[in-house]
C-alpha cells in the first residue's frame, strides 16, 4: 500500500513538473534555455512584464554566443541605461507578433517584427535564415509564444 501511494505520488508530481513546464512564458522559457545575456539585456531593456504578456509572441532568440560575436563593447554599451532605447528597438526586432512555428517560418519570405522593421526569411538546403542568422533550433513552445534559436544577433537598418 505504501509503495502504491508512492508511485502514485511520484506520478502526480511528475504531471505538475511537466504542467509547470508547459505553462512557463517566454522570459521564464529563455531563463531556463540558459539565454542568459538574451535575458540580461531583457531586463536591462524593461522589455521583461511585455514579454511576460499574454502574446502570442514569436521570438528569434540569439544564443550567448551570437551575443559574443558582436563587436567588442556593443552589448557592454547597449546594457547601459542611457541606451534603453536603442537596445529596446534592437530586441523588439527579434519579435513576431503571432504564434509562428517553424512549418508557418519555412512558408515565408518576411515577416514584420514588433519593432516595425521587416525580417528577411530565406529557406535553402543548409536551413532557414532570419535576415544573416540561421535559424538553429525550432519551435520552443511558452505557454504566450514559441522560441526559435538563431546564431547572430539580428540588427535593425
Amino acid at each position: 500500500m505504501i509503495h502504491r501511494m508512492t508511485m502514485l505520488l511520484a506520478g502526480a508530481l511528475a504531471l505538475a513538473v511537466a504542467s509547470n513546464a508547459a505553462a512557463a512564458d517566454i522570459v521564464d522559457t529563455a531563463v531556463a534555455g540558459h539565454f542568459n545575456t538574451l535575458v540580461a539585456a531583457v531586463k536591462a531593456a524593461g522589455l521583461v512584464d511585455t514579454l511576460k504578456g499574454p502574446g502570442p509572441f514569436t521570438v528569434f532568440a540569439p544564443t550567448d554566443e551570437a551575443f559574443a560575436k558582436l563587436p567588442p563593447g556593443t552589448l557592454e554599451s547597449l546594457l547601459k541605461p542611457e541606451n534603453k532605447q536603442k537596445l529596446q528597438k534592437i530586441l523588439t526586432y527579434h519579435v513576431v507578433a503571432g504564434h509562428v512555428t517553424a512549418n508557418d517560418v519555412v512558408k515565408l519570405r518576411s515577416a514584420e517584427t514588433v519593432a516595425g522593421g521587416s525580417l528577411t526569411i530565406k529557406t535553402a538546403g543548409s536551413g532557414v535564415m532570419v535576415n544573416n542568422a540561421h535559424v538553429i533550433k525550432t519551435d520552443i513552445v511558452a505557454s504566450n509564444g514559441v522560441i526559435h534559436v538563431i546564431d547572430t544577433v539580428l540588427l535593425p537598418e
